[in-house]
């Protein structure tokens, strides 16, 4: 069966995988981003990676790289990687081309590659024109039209997590890994909640101690709903889409937000969008990254 290279390039760890045509993870290695950083050279050190991963599977001759920022329109440039700022103006494809001629690289945005998994790989069938979203350190989006990536005029549409949002802040201030301590943090000043017992805290804590029947944590997961709700009901009515995949490190607390968001669209969305309407969990989970990106390979 034909295999394919996917390369989840990250802020904390690059992750390389070898993805079959049926999402079969057949190998999976991950690199420290940080490492990169302090080689000095961070694009040769990434490319001596990949050669030393294309020395190990001889067979890959089409790769897929997910990279988490703006590129160009044709796909071959970095433009702005706030986690990677070293990236920024590469032609990333252009170097992989010289370094590896007989190799052939799909270069796309993070959630554009695990957006376009989720068609590819679910375990239920997706319709060909959805919004997907991510929640975690901060939010990504993308939409799926006609079974394609959804770019835009010049290459980066559907940056969800940047539109305004309420008390003046982007979607991604109020609701990304920030908001939702700022928020826990002040809620955990005026009730008792189970989250005092922590020395540390993280939203994943959060979505446990939700889990767990904390109200002071429901009630900051509903405000999550609510805020993703608000946001997706003008996306909703520019595109004409009605089905919304959630995916993300935070994912696991989909149940906790559903009902709000529901609420929140069902509460300004007209009947023609509510009927139709499909929201539900994204299902390839911490391997996203590099199943999308291998799918990148599929004609």
């Amino acid at each position: 069966m034909e295999k394919y290279m996917g390369i989840d390039v990250g802020g904390t760890n690059v992750k390389i995988g070898i993805v079959d045509r049926e999402g079969g993870m057949k190998s999976k290695i991950k690199y420290s981003t940080a490492d990169l950083r302090n080689s000095g050279d961070f694009v040769n050190g990434y490319l001596d990676i990949l050669a030393k991963e294309f020395e190990k599977h001889p067979e890959i001759s089409e790769i897929g790289m997910g990279i988490p920022g703006t590129i160009s329109v044709d796909r071959s440039t970095c433009i702005e990687v706030v986690a990677i700022p070293m990236l920024n103006g590469i032609n990333l494809k252009g170097r992989f081309n010289e370094r590896f001629p007989d190799k052939v690289l799909h270069l796309e945005n993070d959630a554009n590659v695990a957006a376009l998994g989720e068609y590819y790989f679910s375990d239920t069938k997706i319709p060909e024109n959805y919004i997907f979203i991510t929640l975690g350190t901060g939010i990504g989006s993308a939409a799926i039209i006609d079974k394609k990536i959804f770019i835009g005029g010049d290459g980066n549409a559907m940056e969800l997590g940047h539109i305004l949002s309420k008390n003046g802040n982007e979607l991604e201030e109020n609701i990304g890994k920030r908001g939702i301590m700022n928020r826990t943090h002040k809620l955990m000043k005026e009730k008792e909640t189970s989250l005092k017992k922590y020395k540390k805290l993280d939203p994943k804590t959060v979505v446990k101690e939700a889990l767990n029947g904390d109200s002071v944590s429901i009630k900051v997961f509903r405000e999550v709903g609510e805020f993703l709700g608000e946001g997706l009901v003008a996306t909703i009515r520019l595109l004409d889409i009605k089905t919304i995949l959630v995916g993300g490190g935070l994912s696991a607390g989909f149940d906790l937000i559903k009902a709000k968001l529901h609420e929140t669209l069902e509460d300004n969305l007209t009947p023609y969008y509510i009927k139709d309407l499909i929201i539900k969990k994204a299902v390839l989970g911490n391997d996203a990254g590099i199943i999308g990106a291998a799918s990148l390979c599929f004609k």
